[in-house]
């Protein structure tokens, strides 16, 4: 199959330039993709967990310990053990990684709303529903892990 046609490298190239960008608009707020995900979920989730930070983030556990542990010396998050379950630990922004955040989604949103502004209401609804269909089948021909 030539590579014209496989769907997977416009997929890839089109991932790869929103992270590029995303990248880069980010940079002067002081934030990698990751760290800007998640302070994002951390403000929509209070209290969250590395782990699920890790799958709504799609990193690594590992990674995203060593994401936080940054925001942490930063003092962006704290991480404080949850009441029931002491070896969890719960994430919170601080008033500093709240400033940091607002700065940064106002980045990321800038270039979320002109890439929306490349297409047409229906455009968008036809993009969102084939790229579910691209996860959706890409899921059920994944192997079953051991």
């Amino acid at each position: 199959m030539p590579v014209s046609e496989r769907l997977g490298s416009d997929i890839k190239r089109a991932e790869q330039a929103l992270n590029a960008t995303k990248t880069a608009v980010l940079k002067p707020a002081g934030l990698t993709i990751a760290q800007y995900g998640a302070l994002l979920y951390c403000a929509a989730k209070p209290g969250i967990s590395a782990a699920a930070l890790a799958r709504l983030c799609g990193v690594t556990p590992p990674t995203m310990n060593t994401v936080l542990k940054n925001l942490q010396e930063r003092d962006l998050i704290v991480r404080t053990p949850h009441e029931w379950h002491k070896n969890v630990l719960e994430t919170r922004l601080t008033d500093a990684g709240r400033a940091v955040l607002a700065d940064a989604d106002d980045r990321a949103v800038r270039v979320e709303r002109a890439l929306a502004a490349e297409f047409t209401d229906e455009e968008r609804a036809a993009l969102t529903g084939l790229l579910a269909r691209c996860v959706r089948v890409l899921e059920e021909l994944r192997p079953a892990g051991p």
